[in-house]
C-alpha cells in the first residue's frame, strides 16, 4: 500500500516555485526575475557551466539596497520551505519503516536480535530497569528564527502533511494548496529577524512549547511502541520509565543577569499549570470512554477503598459526584481526581502533592479494569496516560539550577564575613574544612534573610537559594532538585553550593539532601583534576552523608563547548573521553553511581551530531543506564517539533542506550589496545599545540573579527544571555556559541576539523606512513570512539567551502588574510585528504541523504554568502542594509540548518 502522494523532490520543486510566485506578486516581476539571475548563476558554477563565479558576483555587486533585501528574504524564505520538505521526508522514512520497511537503529531491530542472541526476559527487564535518558532542554541561544515564523512554518508543516497522507479530491487539494500559498504569503510579510533580544520568560515558554504540544503526546505512544516490539519476541517483560525531561530555560542563572528568581518561580507555576490542565483535559476524556456499569462491572477492593478515602476528604463533591454518575464507580473516581487537580492552584486542602499521588489514583483505576478483565480499555485508554503522567509528573520538566563557581565563592565569602570569618583568605583545605564544619553543625552560620552589607551578587545568590527551599515547599522536590556549577576546580566549589542548600533547609544531614549539587568540568585542568575533585568529596564526612541521602548516585557534567574552544576539535573529543573514564573507573572503586551529563552543543564542534551514535561511542566504563544530556536551539526544532520525527528520536536514544548498556554489562572495562591509546596520545598534544598556536598568535582576533560576521552575530538578539562574558574581545572570552555561529555563516567551519590534519600527521611523523595508517584504519573500523569522532569531523569538513571561505577572508586586512587564510586552507585540504584515505571513502558524507541534501541547498547558500560579504565590507551601512545584513545571517543558518 502506498502511503504517501508526494517525495521530497517534489515538495521542493513546487514550494520553491510557490516562492517565487509569491515573490513575484508581493515585490515585482523584476525582482524575481533578479533572484533567478543569481540562482542561475550560482547553479551554472556548481554545476561546471561557468568557469567562475564572476557572473554572481556581478549580478549580486549590481543589486540597489531594495532589491538586497528582496533577494535576502527570498532566498531565507526558501530555505525554510525547504526544509520542512526535509522534515517531511524524514517522516515518510519513519512511516514506511513502520510498514515493514526497516530503519537502521530501530529499537524492533535490537529485540529481534537479543532474542536470537539469548538474551532472555530477566536480562532484558535488568538492563531495561537500568536505563534511563534524561534530555535537558537548554535556552542557550542557538535559534536564529522568531518564533512567530517558527509558528507559520509549523502550520505550513501541517499541511505539507494533509497533502501527503491523505487521500484527497482534487478540490480538497486545491483548498490546502490555496492555504499554503496563504501562510506564505503572510511568511513574506513578516519581520525575520527579532528587533528585541528574547527574554528568560519567552526561551521558557519556548521550551515548554515543545513538551506541551509535542513530547507530552509523543511518549504516551513511544512507550506503547516499545511494549509492543518487547511483546514479539518476550512474554511478561515489563517496561518501566525510560525517559525524563529536564531543562535549564528559566532557571539558568550562569552569564545571565536576567534570570531573577521571580523568573524561576514564574517557569515552575506555569509548568505546573500545563501539566494541570493537560491531565484535566485527559480525566474528561477518560470519564467519556469509563462509562462502565457498577451493576455488571463490580469495582475492584482497591478502588472501592480510594472512593471511600475520597468521601471522607470531600463528603460535598463525593455526594454530587454520585448524583451525576449513579453506579458508574469509575466515572465518579475521576470526577473526584480532576477536583484534587483543580486544588493543586487553590488555597483549599486535598490537593494532589505530586505526580505520584495522581499516578497512584491512575493505578487503582488500572488494577480495577484488570480484575474486570477489561485488558484493551486499559492498553488503549488507561496506560498511554499513566505513562504521561509517570514521565511529567506535575512539573512538565524538572528544573536545574546553575550558575558560575565565582559567585557562590563571593557569596560564602561575604556572608560568613558579617559574622567574623575570613573565608576569603583561607587556602582550599581550609576551606574544604570550614565548610564541612558548617554544613554539619545543627544551627545556622549566616543570616539568609539578613546577610548585612554585601554586594549585589551576594544578594542574588543568597535570594536565589532562599526561593530554593520555598520553591521545593511549594512545587515540591522533583520540581527543581539539581544545581550546577560551572566552571569547577575545586572540591570547594561543590561544598558551597551544599553549605548554602544547608542555611535554607533544602539540605538537612545525614537524612535530608534534596539536591544533586553537579560539578560542570570543562577546562583541561578541571577536567584532568576530576579525580581530585570527586576524591576528596566521596571522603568528605558532610558530602559523603549527602551522597548517602541521594541514594549513592553522582551526577558530573562534561562541558564540550568550552572544552573544544580551549583545546581543538581532535584533542577536546579525546579529553573527554580519557576522563569520562578515569572519572567513571573512580566511581565504581568508590562504591558510587556515575550519571554523566553531557554538555553537548547543536554543532560537531560543541558535541553535536546523531544522538544514537554518540551514545554508542561512550566508554564502556561510564555507561551506567543513566545518561543525561542538553538538547539546544535549533536542534530542539529539529527534533521535537515533528510528533513523528519525536518519536523516532526517542526510539533511536533508547536503541542506543540499551546496546550501550548491555556492552558494558559485558565489557565493564572497554578493552582499548595500547597502540590505540598511544596514538592518541601523540595525535591530541599535537593538535592542541598547533590549535593553541593558531588562537595565540598575534593578530588573530583581529583576523576574526574582520572575517567572519561576529560583530552582527552578537547583535542579533539569539537569546537573553550576553555573548561574551565580559565583553571583552577575546577568543577565551567569547562565548563558545557566537564563536562557532560567525565561523559557520563564512562557510570555514574550522572548530569542527581544524588541527585534525596536523594531529594525524604529528603521529604519522613518529611511527611512519604505513604502519600509521594501518594502525589508524584498525582504529576507524573497530573503535567506535576513533570512527565517531572522524565521521563528525567528516561533516564538518563537508560543509566546508574554501572559496566561499575566501570571499570573507579578502574583507580582513592584506596582512591577515597573507598570514591566516592560506593556513586554515591547508589544515582543511590535509584534513580531508586524511579522513578519506583513513575511512577508506571517495567522498566525505557516508549518507547519501546528506549529500543530496548538501547538493541541493549549496547553490542557494552561495548567493546569500556573497551578499553577506559584500555588506560586511561597506565601511559605512544604511539602517536598511543592516537589516539585510542580519537577513543574511538568519538565511545562511537556515540553508546551513545550524547556527552554534
Amino acid at each position: 500500500m502506498e502511503l504517501h502522494n508526494r517525495d521530497v523532490r517534489t515538495d521542493v520543486r513546487e514550494l520553491g516555485a510557490l516562492v517565487g510566485d509569491v515573490l513575484a506578486a508581493q515585490a515585482s516581476t523584476e525582482a524575481y526575475e533578479t533572484v533567478e539571475t543569481l540562482r542561475n548563476a550560482a547553479i551554472d558554477y556548481r554545476r561546471g557551466d561557468a568557469p567562475n563565479r564572476d557572473a554572481l558576483h556581478e549580478a549580486v555587486d549590481d543589486l540597489s539596497t531594495t532589491r538586497e533585501e528582496v533577494v535576502a528574504r527570498a532566498f531565507t524564505t526558501y530555505f525554510e520551505l525547504i526544509n520542512l520538505a526535509e522534515e517531511r521526508e524524514r517522516v515518510r522514512a519513519v512511516r514506511n519503516a513502520d510498514d515493514g520497511t526497516a530503519l537502521h537503529d530501530s529499537f524492533d531491530a535490537t529485540i529481534a536480535e537479543f532474542a536470537e542472541a539469548g538474551v532472555d526476559a530477566d536480562e532484558l527487564e535488568a538492563l531495561l530497569a537500568d536505563v534511563l535518558i534524561e534530555p535537558t532542554f537548554t535556552a542557550h541561544p542557538t535559534e536564529a528564527r522568531r518564533s512567530t515564523v517558527k509558528s507559520k512554518l509549523r502550520s505550513i508543516a501541517n499541511h505539507l502533511g494533509e497533502l501527503d497522507e491523505r487521500n484527497l479530491t482534487d478540490r480538497e487539494r486545491r483548498a490546502i494548496w490555496r492555504d499554503v500559498t496563504a501562510e506564505v504569503t503572510s511568511l513574506w510579510g513578516t519581520r525575520q529577524v527579532r528587533q528585541r533580544a528574547p527574554e528568560p520568560e519567552d526561551e521558557a515558554r519556548n521550551v515548554q512549547w515543545y513538551l506541551e504540544n509535542t513530547l507530552f503526546d509523543v511518549v504516551g505512544d513511544a512507550y506503547e511502541e516499545f511494549e509492543e516490539t518487547i511483546s514479539k519476541e518476550y512474554d511478561d517483560v515489563d517496561c518501566p520509565k525510560l525517559f525524563e525531561f529536564r531543562s535549564w530555560a528559566g532557571s539558568d542563572r550562569d552569564g545571565n543577569p536576567f534570570v531573577t528568581p521571580e523568573v524561576t518561580d514564574e517557569t515552575l507555576e506555569r509548568q505546573r499549570e500545563v501539566a494541570v490542565e493537560k491531565y484535566r483535559d485527559r480525566c474528561k476524556r477518560l470519564s467519556a470512554v469509563l462509562s462502565q456499569d457498577g451493576d455488571r462491572y463490580a469495582a475492584g477492593d482497591a478502588l472501592a477503598r480510594s472512593l471511600a478515602a475520597d468521601a471522607e476528604r470531600f463528603p460535598t463533591v463525593v455526594e454530587e459526584a454520585r448524583e451525576r454518575y449513579p453506579d458508574e464507580p469509575y466515572r465518579q473516581k475521576l470526577r473526584l481526581m480532576r477536583e484534587r487537580l483543580d486544588r493543586v492552584n487553590d488555597v483549599r486542602p486535598g490537593e494532589y502533592p505530586d505526580g505520584d499521588a495522581f499516578l497512584d489514583d491512575l493505578d487503582v483505576i488500572a488494577e480495577s479494569l484488570r480484575e474486570d478483565g477489561q485488558e484493551s480499555v486499559l492498553e488503549s485508554f488507561v496506560e498511554p496516560f499513566r505513562r504521561q503522567v509517570d514521565t511529567f509528573g506535575l512539573t512538565l520538566a524538572s528544573l536545574d539550577l546553575r550558575d558560575h563557581r565565582e559567585n557562590h565563592t563571593e557569596a560564602v565569602a561575604e556572608a560568613v564575613a558579617v559574622e567574623g570569618v575570613d573565608y576569603e583568605g583561607m587556602d582550599e583545605d581550609e576551606r574544604v574544612d570550614f565548610l564541612t564544619e558548617a554544613i554539619l553543625q545543627e544551627e545556622p552560620v549566616v543570616d539568609i534573610d539578613e546577610p548585612g552589607d554585601v554586594s549585589e551578587t551576594t544578594e542574588r545568590v543568597l535570594e536565589r537559594f532562599e526561593s530554593f527551599a520555598e520553591w521545593q515547599e511549594e512545587y515540591g522536590q522533583q520540581a527543581i532538585d539539581t544545581y550546577c556549577i560551572s566552571m569547577t576546580e575545586e572540591p570547594s566549589h561543590v561544598l558551597e553550593v551544599l553549605f548554602l542548600s544547608d542555611q535554607v533547609g533544602v539540605v538537612s544531614l545525614p537524612d535530608h539532601c534534596a539536591v544533586d549539587v553537579v560539578p560542570l568540568l570543562e577546562t583541561e585542568s578541571a577536567l584532568n583534576g576530576a579525580e581530585r575533585i570527586l576524591g576528596t568529596l566521596f571522603e568528605n564526612e558532610a558530602y559523603g552523608k549527602a551522597l548517602e541521602a541521594r541514594g549513592e548516585v553522582q551526577e558530573v557534567m562534561l562541558g564540550y563547548s568550552d572544552s573544544n574552544k580551549e583545546n581543538g576539535f581532535l584533542a577536546a573529543n579525546w579529553d573527554l573521553y580519557e576522563n569520562q573514564r578515569r572519572i567513571a573507573r573512580f566511581c565504581r572503586e568508590e562504591d558510587v553511581t556515575l550519571r554523566l551529563f553531557h554538555g553537548r552543543g547543536g554543532s560537531i564542534s560543541r558535541g553535536g551530531g546523531p544522538m544514537n551514535e554518540a551514545l554508542l561511542a561512550l566508554p564502556n566504563e561510564t555507561v551506567t543506564g543513566q545518561v543525561k544530556f542538553t538538547e539546544q536551539g535549533e536542534a530542539i526544532a529539529e527534533k521535537y517539533a515533528n510528533p513523528r520525527i519525536a518519536e523516532r528520536e526517542l526510539e533511536q536514544m533508547l536503541d542506543a542506550q540499551i546496546r550501550a548498556r548491555k556492552e558494558a554489562n559485558e565489557e565493564p572495562v572497554e578493552e582499548v589496545p595500547d597502540r590505540w591509546v598511544e596514538a592518541m596520545e601523540i595525535m591530541a598534544p599535537a593538535a592542541r599545540e598547533t590549535y593553541r598556536d593558531l588562537l595565540n598568535t598575534d593578530g588573530f582576533v583581529s583576523y576574526f573579527e574582520q572575517a567572519t560576521p561576529i560583530s552582527v552575530v552578537e547583535d542579533l538578539n539569539l537569546g537573553s544571555r550576553p555573548a561574551s562574558r565580559s565583553g571583552e574581545r577575546s577568543v577565551e572570552d567569547l562565548r563558545a556559541i557566537p564563536w562557532v555561529f560567525s565561523w559557520t555563516q563564512t562557510r570555514l567551519i574550522l572548530p569542527g576539523w581544524y588541527a585534525i590534519a596536523s594531529g594525524i600527521d604529528a603521529y604519522l611523523d613518529e611511527v611512519g606512513e604505513e604502519a600509521g595508517m594501518e594502525t589508524l584504519r584498525e582504529m576507524f573500523d573497530e573503535w567506535p570512539f576513533f570512527r565517531t569522532t572522524l565521521d563528525n569531523a567528516s561533516l564538518a569538513l563537508a560543509r566546508t567551502e574554501p572559496e566561499i571561505a575566501a570571499e570573507y577572508a579578502d574583507l580582513a586586512d592584506d596582512d591577515l588574510r597573507e598570514r591566516f587564510f592560506p593556513e586554515l586552507v591547508g589544515e582543511y585540504e590535509r584534513g580531508r585528504e586524511l579522513v578519506l584515505e583513513i575511512s577508506g571513502r571517495d567522498q566525505l558524507l557516508r549518507r547519501e541523504w546528506l549529500e543530496e541534501s548538501l547538493d541541493r541547498r549549496n547553490p542557494y547558500v552561495d548567493p546569500l554568502n556573497l551578499l553577506q560579504a559584500n555588506l560586511l565590507g561597506r565601511t559605512h551601512r544604511t539602517d536598511e542594509e543592516e537589516r539585510t545584513l542580519r537577513l543574511t545571517v538568519n538565511g545562511i543558518a537556515a540553508g546551513m540548518k545550524n547556527t552554534g
